[in-house]
Formats: structure tokens, sequence, C-alpha cells
């Protein structure tokens, strides 16, 4: 195992597992690392993030809709 598997996931490796966790697919490699060498409060702040982002997304895009609309 090369010393880039052996160390602890760095924020954007926990960044990029969480993105892959919401598509619902992750390397078999990252996988492991993530449950071998994360913490799991990491994952949790930035998948809460991820989640308050994707809403605010969301309500953005549906007023915007709305005042094309005229509503």
């Amino acid at each position: 195992m090369s010393d880039d598997e052996k160390a602890e996931p760095s924020l954007l490796d926990v960044t990029r597992s969480v993105l892959w966790a919401f598509l619902g697919v992750q390397k078999s490699k990252n996988h492991e690392r993530d449950f071998k060498y994360g913490k799991p409060s990491q994952y949790i702040i930035v998948g809460l993030v991820g989640v308050g982002v994707f809403i605010s997304i969301l309500v953005m895009l549906v007023k915007f809709v709305l005042s094309l609309a005229g509503v």
C-alpha cells in the first residue's frame, strides 16, 4: 500500500466522496480508504453543507421559474 492510501483523506477527498455518494457511486479503493482512515464527523459536516447548498439552489431555481411565470 502506498503512502497516499495510508494517509487520512484530505478535505478535497472527503468532498469528492460525499459528492459521489450523492450520486450513489464510489470507487472501491476510495470506499475502503474512507471507512478505514476517515473520520465520520468530516463526512457528516461536508454532507450537511452539500445538502444545504443543494436545497438553496433548488429554492433559487423555483423562485426564478415563478418570477418568469409571473406568480
